[in-house]
């Protein structure tokens, strides 16, 4: 059996994201750390991020948990079919955010331990810090 996040591990991949976005000069940061259960671990929002940057990376984070699988994995199946991610929105309570920036987190046996939902540059850019803080604790993330 796995271990579950830590809110020390939670800390450490969100300090790991952003330095990856300071890096990269990436816009200010909006970074959440999810366990298992869909619940809030951590989180931290950069001087500068707008005020909704919270509820998306939720969003991103929270639909990848739900639906077991990446955002950028919720986007193309938004694109191929939109009729169900509108669906599972209703279900998600309007709170689903089907682009990338949302990643599962797994351990090396690839037991789910949580999601990132990073929001505020490209979604791109998002996912990419989220991966970067993942790793930088020794954790997989799952995009797809």
């Amino acid at each position: 059996m796995s271990q579950a996040i830590t809110l020390e591990t939670a800390r450490r991949i969100i300090a790991a994201a952003l330095d990856e976005a300071g890096k990269a000069g990436m816009a200010p940061l909006a970074v959440l750390v999810l366990d298992a259960g869909g619940h809030l671990k951590a989180f931290e929002r950069q001087d500068g991020a707008s005020n909704l940057r919270y509820e998306i990376a939720r969003g991103k984070a929270y639909g990848a948990i739900g639906l077991g699988v990446g955002s950028r994995a919720l986007m193309k199946r938004a694109e191929a079919q939109a009729y169900f991610i509108a669906a599972a929105n209703g279900a998600f309570g309007g709170a689903l955010i089907p682009v990338p920036g949302g990643v599962l987190v797994r351990d090396g046996n690839g037991e789910l331990l949580g999601a990132v939902g990073v929001s505020g540059d490209t979604s791109d850019n998002d996912e990419r810090a989220a991966l970067a803080g993942i790793e930088a604790v020794g954790l997989v993330g799952e995009t797809g």
